[in-house]
């Protein structure tokens, strides 16, 4: 069992489930756009949310940040161990630190100090881009375990165990073999993801592998889809590869690849249906286009819709609820849905 660290309000590592992370992308120094940032990604879904912090101003910053959100706030810092001492005099709820550009001893002993004395953890974030050089020489799963176990070690030299863990590589195998290695070597919760992992498609692709893989064989205790672009779409996916393993409750809605059997569309109808479900308990609902599985997926389902010639039959807990038009299909399906609410 991974040692429980506790992040603000929100606990990891322990018997604790799996916790959603996400980055910022506003200038942490604009107070307001970052706040709107964060309160977006907390009501999609967000639990932990990180913020860069480059300058000892975007550390300030943090102080009004902090007062104002919902969700722990991480400061991502790298290259000036002051910025980290000040993000965490400024309220910051957990500092991330990386091993190849942080600086010599003295310096992450003084972070030490502050993490101590605001009882605040520390992420040893180690990235493949970024391994200290001296470690080159090694094949590049060892140099990235040994760059993170390298931080660990010094942190613990100076009586620090408050700790979270990352190996992070932009390549599918050196991340899934680089968590596989660290996890068999400490006991501190581990931070899982693809570093880099890429514009949406690469990022869904890359993230649903990895995540996938070691969140099956129990690694991982908080998780960060890295996607370059929006980051309420990286804490989408995170949700879905979470519900779809049955570690986080949540609605799936099961929709058909299409055919020319189709009696509608499918695809429009399962997007309606998605938008805007914020219930937060396991409900699956089946979108099929037509009798051929349909049948036998809406039956299986809370919810099911199968097309048939002029219209739809819907199904309700299993069983057939009544036969609609086409154009009734979603008010229908939101008025069972408002009905589940209720129920819950």
């Amino acid at each position: 069992m991974r040692k429980e660290i506790k992040i603000g309000s929100i606990k990891i590592g322990g018997n604790n489930p799996v916790v959603i992370q996400s980055m910022t992308n506003t200038n942490t120094e604009n107070i307001s756009a970052t706040l709107k940032q964060i309160n977006e990604l907390t009501n999609a879904g967000c639990e932990i949310v990180r913020v860069s912090v480059p300058t000892i101003n975007a550390a300030k910053s943090l102080k009004s940040i902090v007062r104002n959100v919902r969700v722990p706030i991480v400061a991502d810092i790298h290259f000036d161990y002051k910025i980290a001492i000040e993000s965490i005099k400024n309220g910051a709820n957990k500092i991330r630190i990386n091993p190849g550009n942080i600086g010599g001893e003295e310096k992450v002993v003084e972070v030490i100090k502050a993490a101590k004395d605001y009882g605040v953890p520390i992420r040893v974030g180690a990235n493949s881009g970024s391994i200290p050089k001296d470690l080159h020489n090694l094949p590049k799963v060892e140099a990235l375990c040994e760059a993170a176990l390298r931080e660990v070690r010094l942190l613990e030299k100076h009586g620090f165990e408050n700790i979270v863990v990352s190996v992070k590589s932009s390549d599918v195998y050196e991340t899934i073999e680089a968590y596989e290695r660290i996890f068999k070597l400490i006991q501190y919760p581990l931070h899982v993801g693809v570093t880099e992992a890429g514009t949406y498609d690469w990022a869904v692709v890359k993230s649903s592998i990895v995540l996938g893989y070691l969140l099956m064989k129990g690694i991982g205790d908080t998780i960060r889809v890295s996607v370059a672009g929006d980051p309420i779409e990286e804490v989408i996916i995170a949700k879905r590869i979470l519900i779809s393993l049955g570690l986080k409750e949540g609605i799936q809605v099961i929709a058909c690849p299409t055919c020319s059997r189709s009696e509608f569309d499918v695809e429009f109808v399962a997007k309606e249906i998605e938008k805007g479900i914020n219930m937060e308990r396991n409900l699956k609902i089946a979108v099929l286009g037509c009798v051929v599985n349909g049948i036998g997926e809406g039956k299986d389902a809370d919810i099911g819709v199968a097309g048939i010639k002029d219209g739809a039959v819907i199904f309700y807990h299993g069983k057939i609820f009544k036969q609609v038009k086409i154009e009734n299909i979603i008010g229908e399906i939101k008025k069972l849905l408002l009905n589940l609410e209720d129920e819950s």
